[in-house]
């Protein structure tokens, strides 16, 4: 129901990005996630998306194993293809650019989303079926790029501190100046430039929930805290919602 209310309360910008959200919970559960890049560690995981700008949480699913629940029309995909399909499902046909990381971004994704008027940009893991072979064995000196284009869907490796693989639909190979932390010029592809602006959306509603932490940091009860959860990003929502009709 508060979901619900979410989407009806506010329509998001036309960047939006998915990603996971963790919430600390120490609590004994079955599927009790442990996300070594996050600030909690160990937690409730929430598959989220949120308007780039803002961090407004338009939609979620609580991930509780193998019942996590998803739209049955899209039962028989995989994973990250179900999660991506189901979260901008109320979405599609209206020009969204929607950005992922390497768990969702595939090219299976992105000629869905295609036929439903809906552009992606992401990071995809190299080994991802239907890439380019090149891409398994491909080794790159610093500063080096190799691209392939298959209809709207590009796919691009670079290297500069590591190698990086990208999947867009709306970039090509072209490359953008930028200053870097010794204000020196550097090259870099435009659909990197692009992703770093727009991926944040999910990290940004977490560092604003975090200021006003409703939840008992020892609570046991598995399906207490996920109401105080959503109840807090209610507030949340609420208070971005007005500061977005400010602005107007």
């Amino acid at each position: 129901m508060l979901v619900q209310k979410y989407k009806s309360a506010y329509t998001p910008n036309q960047s939006v990005a998915i990603d996971e959200s963790l919430v600390a919970f120490k609590g004994l559960l079955g599927w009790k996630q442990y996300i070594p890049t996050k600030r909690a560690r160990f937690g409730l995981k929430f598959f989220q998306l949120c308007e780039s700008e803002s961090g407004y949480i338009w939609n979620s699913i609580i991930y509780t194993g193998k019942g996590t629940i998803f739209m049955e029309e899209y039962e028989h995909y995989g994973l990250s293809t179900k999660c991506v399909l189901t979260l901008i499902h109320e979405l599609k046909n209206n020009g969204y650019l929607l950005t992922t990381d390497n768990f969702y971004t595939s090219s299976e994704v992105a000629e869905i989303l295609l036929k439903y008027k809906t552009d992606v940009i992401g990071t995809v893991r190299g080994n991802r079926k239907g890439l380019h072979a090149e891409f398994k064995t491909m080794k790159l000196k610093k500063g080096e790029m190799k691209a392939f284009q298959k209809s709207k869907i590009m796919v691009l490796q670079w290297r500069d501190k590591k190698t990086l693989t990208m999947l867009s639909t709306i970039h090509n190979a072209e490359l953008f100046s930028v200053e870097s932390r010794k204000s020196t010029t550097k090259q870099k592809p435009k659909v990197v430039v692009y992703y770093n602006i727009s991926m944040g959306g999910v990290d940004k509603s977490d560092q604003c929930l975090s200021y006003y932490p409703s939840t008992r940091s020892r609570q046991r009860k598995y399906y207490k805290k996920y109401f105080d959860i959503y109840l807090t990003r209610m507030y949340g929502m609420l208070l971005c919602s007005i500061r977005k009709m400010e602005e107007i």
